[in-house]
């Protein structure tokens, strides 16, 4: 029973660390597919007949002013995305109504993007 306590807190404190370095992704979806991909400075993802919402945590590597690229080809649905801050307070939300944003961040704080899906089917990315 001891065991399997310090391999259970283990795993979580694993799982938490990985989340505070952007690697993991907490996320709450229904969808027949759902595919996503983060890499250094873009996330993409690909979606059918998806609703719901999936976060990380993202951490800049220096303090600009950053410009952020939205692309979306969904052939259903909408998609956002928001940016929000440590306080989990929004900054930028793009969609295809609005695919460009600037603002300056600190790299001494830590930043959640937020993806939320409506009835979506197909492909998106988001650069900065």
């Amino acid at each position: 029973m001891a065991f399997m306590f310090a391999a259970f807190a283990a795993f979580a404190v694993l799982m938490y660390l990985l989340y505070q370095e952007g690697i993991a992704v907490t996320k709450r979806i229904t969808a027949v597919l759902f595919v996503f991909r983060t890499q250094k400075n873009r996330d993409c993802v690909s979606l059918d007949s998806c609703n719901g919402w999936a976060q990380r945590v993202v951490r800049f590597r220096e303090s600009r002013l950053y410009e952020f690229h939205f692309t979306c080809q969904l052939s259903k649905g909408h998609v956002e995305v928001v940016l929000l801050d440590s306080h989990k307070r929004e900054l930028l939300r793009l969609s295809p109504h609005k695919i460009t944003g600037n603002i300056k961040l600190s790299q001494e704080k830590r930043y959640y993007l937020l993806w939320e899906f409506q009835s979506s089917t197909g492909k998106c990315e988001l650069r900065w």
